[in-house]
């Protein structure tokens, strides 16, 4: 399937811009991607509530995630 791109524009704080694109390069990504990221986990959400209903599940549902300490090394 084809992915269309859109071309948008956003008023946001300069500086706060600034810093947000200097994180993207920093991880090797371009602006675009990296908000791209951040529109698909503000939707994870969202797309896993209309898949429970799809599968006709209940909407009262909570997900419970343990703390991950991650330790040094391999």
């Amino acid at each position: 399937m084809e992915v269309v791109k859109v071309k948008t524009s956003i008023y946001t704080d300069k500086e706060l811009w600034e810093r947000y694109k200097s994180s993207a390069a920093k991880r090797g990504l371009e602006v675009s991607q990296a908000l791209e990221e951040v529109f698909a986990e503000e939707l994870v959400e969202d797309l896993l509530d209309e898949a429970l209903r799809e599968m006709g599940e209940a909407e009262n549902y909570e997900i419970d995630f343990k703390p991950f300490n991650r330790k040094r090394g391999l």
